[in-house]
């Protein structure tokens, strides 16, 4: 019973560190949006693709809330966040994404990430393994979120 309830503990302590660090990250960079000053020039990827690091904070936002409940669906989203955050890194190490994040940052979500592949793989709080359709899923959605805010 004891270490049930260690692992509890420890579940929502990690989730309400993640939870906190996604807010305070989205905050951040939704104050680093910049507004256009003409109508046509919100359609333009320029404008939506400055909100690419806050879709990162609203994943992080919703796999901490996930493994805060306990939900069967927290190693599912945790992969989801992993895998775009490590697509985002890799596009930005090589200079060809468009989702700029400052070096701190990035290295901060990066580390975030490699916990939430722990977390995911492991099945560390005992919330249901991942099957292989949703590590393909989960990284199909995280390229194609990635993508999206870098080219599209």
């Amino acid at each position: 019973m004891e270490k049930k309830t260690y692992s509890v503990n420890k579940r929502r302590l990690i989730a309400i560190s993640f939870g906190v660090l996604a807010l305070i990250l989205s905050i951040v960079f939704f104050l680093k949006v910049d507004t256009p000053q003409h109508l046509g020039d919100y359609f333009t990827q320029a404008y939506y693709g400055q909100f690419g690091a806050i879709a990162i904070c609203v994943e992080l936002i919703a796999a901490a809330y996930y493994l805060y409940v306990g939900h069967k669906k927290t190693n599912f989203a945790m992969a989801l966040f992993a895998f775009t955050v490590v697509l985002n890194g890799i596009l930005n190490l090589f200079g060809v994404g468009t989702v700029i994040i400052p070096l701190a940052i990035m290295m901060l979500l990066l580390v975030s990430g490699g916990i939430a592949f722990f977390i995911a793989f492991s099945n560390a709080f005992n919330l249901g393994k991942i099957s292989i359709g949703n590590v393909i899923l989960s990284f199909v959605f995280g390229n194609i979120i990635a993508f999206y805010f870098s080219y599209f």
